[in-house]
């Protein structure tokens, strides 16, 4: 008989994340050092700015699990989003802050880089976010988090930094074997440019997915859902009208739906109740236990 493999906690996920990426951070400022290459170094910077991220992520993590206080009714569900319009932020700065240094480091004759501990800083670096990003990939098919999936889009990031700085390394040497070494020096600021101008599209879809969450703003996907539920509802319980409301806030949905019925409407609470029942169902894929959903019957326009 198989038997089943516990799925860790987020909290022991994004810990773990944690770890790995400062041993990243020191390994990448330390090469970089030593290699002479400001790719590597840059490589390190941003290791340090997603551990940072990754500790802000894991005391929201735990906080969003606690339940609702006195002065935070709702819950900490809204500090997720705000947690990932931070990282896309900070991320985009770095990929802006790379971009500015290579156009620097090119204007003034580029850098020699030492091959062989770049390359060796290379292939672990690469190796430890593949591992990462893959563990990430498979623990959250079950756990579905936000912040890990963040975490996952870092480490392809890294990962993505990582394997160019390794293929610029070797075309720099290829350069100077087939007879232009005077390019070399050119490699590798030339490479950190392209890096960030291709890396730059990921934060900025963090920020676009977070701003819209922290804005309120109506996840299509949920309201067209909604509007099917709804047609179906009118139809078969004479209601007169609806107004629904949705929203997408980190892990939690909230839909606020409210009905418009006619003033000789006959039906009782355990009916409407059951009418309630016949809407959550419909709306199963947002059923979460962070779905905070509310229905309420009116015979008043005004109400809606």
């Amino acid at each position: 008989m198989a038997v089943k493999t516990a799925v860790p906690s987020e909290q022991k996920v994004l810990s773990f994340s944690i770890v790995l990426s400062g041993c990243v951070a020191l390994l990448g400022i330390v090469f970089g050092i030593l290699s002479g290459s400001q790719s590597i170094v840059f490589d390190g910077i941003f290791s340090i700015v997603d551990v940072a991220m990754c500790v802000l992520v894991l005391f929201v993590s735990r906080l969003v699990t606690r339940n609702a206080t006195p002065h935070f009714q709702y819950g900490f569900w809204h500090f997720e989003p705000l947690v990932a319009v931070l990282n896309g932020a900070i991320m985009l700065t770095v990929c802006i802050y790379g971009f500015i240094n290579s156009c620097k480091s090119l204007l003034s004759g580029g850098n020699t880089v030492e091959l062989g501990m770049a390359s060796v800083y290379a292939i672990v670096v690469l190796a430890a976010c593949a591992g990462m990003y893959l563990y990430e990939r498979k623990v959250n098919v079950v756990l579905k988090s936000e912040f890990i999936s963040i975490d996952m889009k870092s480490c392809i990031m890294s990962g993505a930094i990582t394997l160019a700085l390794f293929l610029s390394f070797a075309l720099a040497e290829f350069l100077g074997w087939i007879g232009h070494a005077e390019f070399k020096p050119y490699a590798d600021p030339a490479i950190l440019m392209v890096i960030t101008i291709g890396l730059s599209p990921i934060p900025m879809g963090i920020l676009r997915r977070a701003v819209k969450e922290v804005f309120l703003i109506a996840p299509r996907d949920a309201s067209r859902r909604i509007d099917e539920v709804m047609a179906g509802i009118r139809e078969r319980h004479g209601i007169v009208d609806y107004r629904a409301y949705a929203a997408k806030s980190g892990r939690i949905h909230v839909i606020d739906i409210s009905i418009l019925v006619p003033e000789d409407w006959d039906r009782t609470v355990p009916q409407l109740d059951a009418i309630r029942s016949e809407i959550a169902a419909g709306l199963e894929q947002y059923a979460t236990l962070d779905r905070w959903l509310t229905i309420a019957f009116t015979t008043r326009q005004q109400w809606l």
